[in-house]
C-alpha cells in the first residue's frame, strides 16, 4: 500500500472442507471473502503475502509455485466460479470455444486408467486410421482425453448444466448479459470436476428461479463426492444448500455452525452473525447498525464492537475463536 502501509484483509481464518460437503461463506461486501479464494489459487496482486497452509491433497496451497499451480491445481484439482465472470472470459472467443478449449484441456475419458483410455480410442476409430492412432496416443499422454469429435457435445453438455441457453454458445461475451455470463463462468468451472470448487458469488445478477436452479447445480457437485466454498452475501441461497456456514467480518472469521442449527433454532451465537439474518426481509428486516470498519484501521479489539449493542469494556481485547464462535458476549445454546 502507498506510504508502507499494510491491510489485513484475511486474518487467522481456519477451517477444514471434507469431500461432499458444502461450506458457505457469508459476510458483508469487502470483509475479505475474495480475498481467501484468491488467495487458495494463487491469484492474489503482487503486492500481497500470504501465510499458513492451505493442504488439498497433499499439496500446500499457499506454499506451490505457480508452475504447479497451473498445471496442476487451477481446474484440474480446484475450480473457480469468479465474482467478475465478465472479465475472466475472453472477449474476442466465444462460450463454445472456451468451453471446448477447457474440455480439451482437462476432460473426460474418466478415470478407467491409461491403457483403457487409449483401448476405447482404438475401439471407437479403428486402430489402422490415423486419427485412431492419434487418439489412442493422445488417450495414453492424458486419461482424461476427449476425442476431438466429441468436444463440441461435451460443451454443450457443460453448458446445460449450469443452465446456459445452447443457443448462445457462439455469442461473445459483450454480447451476453450478466446473468448470462456469469453462467458461462459456471459452465467453464464445471467442466474439469474437480475435486475442490469455489463459488465466488456464483447467483451474482440472477432472478430467484435461477439462482435456485444455479445452486442446485452447485449441491449436485458436492453430493458427487466433491468439496464446495460457496462465497457469497445470499443467505437465501445458503441456507437452501450448505451443511456448515462460517461467518466472516472485517477479515475474520467470528463464527462456524451448522446450517440447520445457524438458520434454524437455536440460530447465530455471534451479535453480527444474528444481525445478518435479522436484516433478511423475511425475518426482522432490521439492518445491523452502522458500517464495518476499514481494513487499513481495524481496532485492537473486537472489531464488531463499535456496531454492537452487547459491546462492555471486555470488548477491548480480541476475542479468540473458540467453539465455533469469536465474541465474548456470544449466546449460549442448548443441545
Amino acid at each position: 500500500m502507498p506510504g508502507g502501509r499494510h491491510v489485513a484483509a484475511v486474518t487467522d481464518a481456519d477451517f477444514d472442507l471434507a469431500p461432499g460437503e458444502c461450506l458457505a461463506l457469508v459476510g458483508e461486501s469487502g470483509c475479505g471473502k475474495s480475498v481467501l479464494a484468491s488467495a487458495l489459487l494463487g491469484l492474489l496482486p503482487g503486492n500481497a503475502e500470504a501465510s499458513g497452509s492451505a493442504l488439498l491433497d497433499g499439496v500446500d496451497l499457499l506454499a506451490a509455485d505457480e508452475r504447479t499451480l497451473a498445471r496442476t491445481v487451477r481446474g484440474r484439482r480446484v475450480g473457480l466460479v469468479p465474482q467478475s465472470p465478465a472479465a475472466h472470459l475472453t472477449p474476442v472467443r466465444t462460450v463454445r470455444a472456451q468451453l471446448e478449449e477447457i474440455v480439451r484441456a482437462l476432460t473426460t475419458v474418466r478415470r478407467g486408467g491409461r491403457r483403457a483410455a487409449a483401448e476405447a480410442a482404438v475401439r471407437r476409430w479403428g486402430p489402422r486410421r490415423r486419427d485412431g492412432r492419434v487418439a489412442a496416443e493422445a488417450a495414453v499422454r492424458e486419461p482424461n482425453f476427449v476425442p476431438r469429435p466429441d468436444r463440441p457435445a461435451a460443451a454443450e453438455a457443460a453448458a446445460g448444466r449450469a443452465a446456459f441457453p445452447l443457443d448462445h454458445l457462439d455469442r461473445y461475451p459483450h454480447e451476453l448479459s450478466g446473468g448470462l455470463a456469469q453462467r458461462a463462468a459456471l459452465a467453464l468451472a464445471l467442466v474439469g470436476g474437480a475435486p475442490l470448487l469455489l463459488a465466488d458469488e456464483p447467483t451474482t445478477g440472477l432472478d430467484r428461479d435461477l439462482v435456485d436452479r444455479t445452486v442446485d447445480e452447485l449441491r449436485r457437485h458436492a453430493d458427487d463426492g466433491r468439496g464446495l466454498l460457496l462465497i457469497t452475501h445470499d443467505l437465501a441461497a445458503a441456507e437452501r444448500i450448505a451443511d456448515r456456514v462460517a461467518v466472516m467480518y472485517a477479515g475474520r472469521i467470528v463464527e462456524t455452525a451448522d446450517a440447520r442449527r445457524f438458520f434454524g433454532a437455536p440460530g447465530p451465537r455471534h451479535p453480527y452473525a444474528r444481525g445478518l439474518l435479522d436484516a433478511l426481509p423475511d425475518r426482522a428486516f432490521t439492518p445491523v447498525p452502522g458500517l464495518p470498519p476499514e481494513l487499513s484501521a481495524l481496532p485492537d479489539g473486537c472489531a464488531f464492537a463499535p456496531r454492537c449493542d452487547r459491546a462492555t469494556d471486555t470488548c477491548a481485547t480480541r476475542p479468540a475463536l473458540r467453539a465455533g464462535v469469536a465474541c465474548h458476549h456470544a449466546e449460549t445454546t442448548h443441545a
